[in-house]
């Protein structure tokens, strides 16, 4: 037998039964699920230092436990001093099981190290099920040693899910764990 997160778990056996029983979706098929993780850092000073790019590379992949790509401008700007296919930050997309686990050290590790930490913003859905959670920086997550870091960086993580209204992604998203601060619904 192969080996299944626990997140994943759960959202089978707790959070597919509950969502069922408050939104009277006639089949389990018709219950949102959290589709794919996708981590972007952008990298501003990468117009003058190309190293930047891949140390932010290292860093994401020892976050996520998969590599990620770097990410190149799609058009010159010449007051950025940027031209076009300039390496100017870097991605990685989760899916299955990794996204699982990457959600689990999230929720039960990173988030619980932010300084002052009273929730998540619950504003940044985007109309179609979407989540996205900015983070400014990156020593949270604690795989990342903190003798090596020489400029604290910031990422967004976008929660893709298969919800169709904000609503039911809030609370798909509340029932996997993530800390909200406010309660809407």
């Amino acid at each position: 037998m192969s080996y299944v997160p626990r997140l994943k778990t759960y959202y089978r056996e707790a959070v597919v039964p509950n969502l069922q029983k408050t939104y009277n979706y006639k089949s389990v098929m018709q219950v949102p699920r959290l589709v794919k993780i996708t981590i972007n850092q952008g990298i501003g000073q990468a117009t003058q230092d190309k190293k930047l790019v891949d140390i932010a590379l290292g860093e994401l992949a020892i976050i996520a436990g998969q590599k990620p790509i770097s990410t190149k401008s799609k058009k010159a700007i010449s007051n950025f001093k940027l031209r076009e296919n300039m390496p100017i930050g870097v991605k990685v997309t989760l899916r299955n099981e990794k996204m699982y686990e990457f959600l689990d050290r999230l929720i039960t590790v990173a988030l619980p190290r932010v300084r002052d930490f009273r929730g998540i913003n619950d504003n940044s859905f985007d109309g179609r099920g979407n989540y996205t959670l900015g983070i400014t920086e990156q020593i949270i997550f604690p795989e990342i040693d903190l003798d090596k870091i020489n400029k604290i960086a910031g990422m967004d993580i976008t929660f893709v899910t298969t919800a169709q209204t904000d609503g039911e992604a809030f609370s798909l998203l509340k029932e996997l764990g993530l800390p909200f601060k406010n309660q809407k619904n």
